[in-house]
């Protein structure tokens, strides 16, 4: 049985009022989730592979290697990732790299790249696996290899901690053991950074969110269009940026280089970006920002 506690209350009906330090109604959290060359596959050594597609799962026996799907995450490194950052160098945006370290030792020059524009890299792990399936020693040891791969490849570490498909029972209590993490993103149940008592220790959680989420093009009922991507984004911010206009909110949106990097995906993305920053009191902010900001305020 685990000794974590379910929260169902959250804020309830008295959510925080203080407004971000910069005065920001609404913080605009660009996600850009960078797997590509650390997830499962025989080339890696593992015994299983990761396969979906754009039209799911390809039916290759588990003992072949899977060619295609290394190549459509090869895709991610090669392409999309630059055309990500050319969408948000235009745009003058920062944005979060959940990375996983063995991806940026495969391709150290876009962590160079991501470094010099000014996004916040976060820990995505030390490779993109399942940490649940991790005892507490190997589950401990990745984030310290993670750590070192990070401050060799971006020449520094980073203060953020996001895990894959979910945290172990015991993550949240080894990041903070760990040290140097200022916050964790392992958690959907809120659209406001929020406090949890980690064994004595006042610890933050920047919340994620799976819905604005580009992964939902590989999904069936899913995205289909970059337009249905912009409306669904634009539906979100809608929402937020009205309640926002009584308690500061955050809008994550999650990015994958080898989806929404594709030609015809990448337009959504561009779009809302271009309509979020026609209003007020918008903040396009890393989650480390937003989370300083949150400790400066509430902490």
């Amino acid at each position: 049985m685990s000794d974590i506690k379910r929260d169902l209350v959250g804020y309830g009906g008295k959510p925080p009022t203080k407004p971000f330090s910069n005065g920001a109604r609404l913080a605009v959290s660009i996600v850009v989730n960078y797997e590509e060359g650390s997830e499962y596959s025989h080339a890696m050594g593992d015994e299983r592979q990761d396969t979906m597609f754009d039209w799911g799962a390809y039916p290759t026996p588990p003992e072949i290697r899977n060619l295609a799907a290394e190549s459509v995450a090869e895709y991610g490194a090669r392409v999309g990732v630059w055309r990500v950052l050319d969408v948000m160098q235009a745009a003058d945006v920062k944005s979060t790299f959940f990375a996983c370290a063995v991806a940026f030792e495969h391709n150290p020059e876009v962590a160079k790249a991501a470094v010099a524009a000014g996004h916040e890299i976060c820990s995505h792990g030390y490779r993109w696996e399942e940490v649940f399936t991790l005892s507490e020693e190997e589950e401990r040891e990745h984030i310290r290899m993670a750590i070192d791969s990070f401050t060799e490849t971006c020449g520094k570490r980073p203060v953020g901690w996001y895990c894959r498909y979910g945290p172990s029972v015991r993550t949240r209590r080894l990041v903070v053991e760990e040290g140097g993490f200022i916050y964790d993103s392992d958690a959907y149940n809120d659209d406001s950074p929020y406090f949890v008592d980690v064994s004595g220790t006042r610890h933050l959680v920047v919340p994620y969110a799976s819905d604005a989420n580009d992964f939902n093009f590989w999904l069936a009922p899913g995205f289909v269009t970059a337009g249905d991507f912009d409306t669904y984004l634009r539906d979100s911010f809608d929402t937020l940026y009205a309640e926002a206009a009584g308690y500061p909110r955050m809008m994550s949106i999650g990015l994958h280089p080898r989806i929404i990097g594709r030609p015809g995906k990448i337009a959504g993305l561009a779009r809302f970006i271009d309509y979020a920053k026609s209003h007020d009191g918008v903040w396009f902010a890393t989650r480390e920002e937003i989370a300083r900001d949150w400790l400066e305020m509430h902490g």
